[in-house]
């Protein structure tokens, strides 16, 4: 037996013996997932999962060990993701601690701060937030104008951000501030980290159409924070910003896939088209589902052929905005599928006539219009792709 199936056996063997039963279970939805930090209370069986894994550090397989991560090999990593997949069992931790900063901690920041903040990351002790898009600032990012003014050790931020998902739930933020406002637009960036229990921070939830958010504005009002939390060089946060949101429009691509045990577009035909107890009855409708099936499975495999190469050390470039805009794309899609299915039970919002799955389906829809905005707009990421991945002219 060679060396990989050894560790392939012990892995699969250390899993069986390691994780909770509930952990073998589909999750409903991404809220069920352990997100990590100090706000949040999991479910006991959770938070074991988190421990145990964390403490082998298999919530990032391929990460030093030197920083709390598993220190496993390409290879390896690959057949612990393998075996978890066999095995069904769920994601220890998500966030963009793992997906995102960190990464980008990695690859850039002072051994100082990779010691400081990865291996919190690893444990998941502490959430993170984005704090990029700001009211006028969206698209257009770099005309971003939350000010910081270095004074002593420290730097005096203020401003607003917005969309700032999960912030009402986030420890740390890692934000774009101003820090020269005569230099050229992107060259009087910074990326900082920021301590969201700093005085002077407050959060507002943003509630959607969908009724619901995970989105939320946040005001720096004299906010401190140290000059030492600052990734990269200062006024260099342009090029740490364009790094990050490689990192960002993967984990964007990957987080909408459906999640759902099963597949529910072809329980909503079962249920909803006559006839269909073994073949849906509506030539259409099998075909569309057929083809979301498809274009699913396509975007999932060039994902891990993608994830698989930065585990290798390699970084994430423009082709990321292909998977952001083919996720998302697809993601509503799936949605629009769904309520025409489901038809006149697809346009309840509340009252009698409904039951809770009709309801949230109406709601998963609204929600998933803001797809082709969040992490950078459809036609933003269709201009990156023509000029950077396909080369057209201006």
């Amino acid at each position: 037996m060679d060396t990989l199936e050894q560790f392939r056996e012990e892995t699969r063997r250390w899993l069986l013996a390691n994780a909770p039963k509930s952990m073998f279970t589909p999750v409903a939805s991404v809220d069920d997932l352990c997100w990590g930090g100090r706000k949040s209370q999991y479910d006991p069986d959770v938070k074991r999962w988190l421990d145990i894994m964390g403490e082998r550090g298999w919530t990032a397989p391929a990460w030093p060990k030197q920083y709390g991560g598993g220190g496993l090999s390409k290879a390896e990593a690959k057949v612990l993701s393998q075996e978890m997949a066999k095995l069904k069992l769920r994601a220890p931790l998500v966030g963009f601690g793992l997906t995102m900063i960190g990464p980008l901690l990695l690859q850039e920041a002072s051994e100082e701060l990779k010691r400081l903040h990865i291996p919190r990351i690893v444990r998941g002790e502490v959430r993170w937030c984005q704090g990029y898009s700001e009211p006028g600032s969206g698209s257009d990012l770099a005309s971003l104008q939350t000010r910081a003014v270095l004074d002593g050790d420290d730097f005096i931020v203020t401003g607003q951000k917005i969309w700032t998902s999960y912030a009402d739930k986030a420890d740390w933020m890692f934000l774009l501030v101003r820090t020269d406002p005569n230099a050229k637009k992107q060259d009087g960036i910074t990326f900082i980290l920021m301590d969201m229990t700093s005085p002077g921070v407050s959060v507002k939830p943003i509630l959607l159409i969908s009724g619901s958010s995970p989105f939320c504005e946040t005001f720096l009002d004299n906010v401190r924070v140290p000059r030492s939390q600052v990734v990269g060089q200062i006024n260099g946060g342009w090029a740490m910003a364009k790094a990050l949101l490689g990192h960002e429009r993967t984990m964007i691509a990957d987080i909408f896939k459906e999640r759902t045990p099963g597949n529910p577009l072809l329980k909503l035909a079962r249920r909803y088209i006559p006839g269909s107890e073994e073949k849906i009855a509506d030539a259409v409708v099998r075909d569309r589902i057929t083809q979301v099936d498809m274009d699913q499975a396509c975007l999932d495999l060039t994902l891990k052929r993608s994830q698989d190469n930065m585990k290798a050390g390699h970084k994430p470039g423009p082709e990321t905005s292909i998977f952001k805009y083919y996720g998302t794309e697809t993601n509503m899609r799936r949605r629009e599928l769904m309520v025409s299915i489901a038809g006149p039970q697809a346009l309840g919002w509340e009252g009698p006539g409904y039951d809770d799955a009709e309801l949230a389906l109406t709601r998963d829809w609204l929600r998933s219009r803001g797809n082709s905005i969040e992490g950078g707009t459809s036609e933003i990421q269709l201009n990156i792709i023509a000029k950077r991945v396909l080369g057209l002219p201006d």
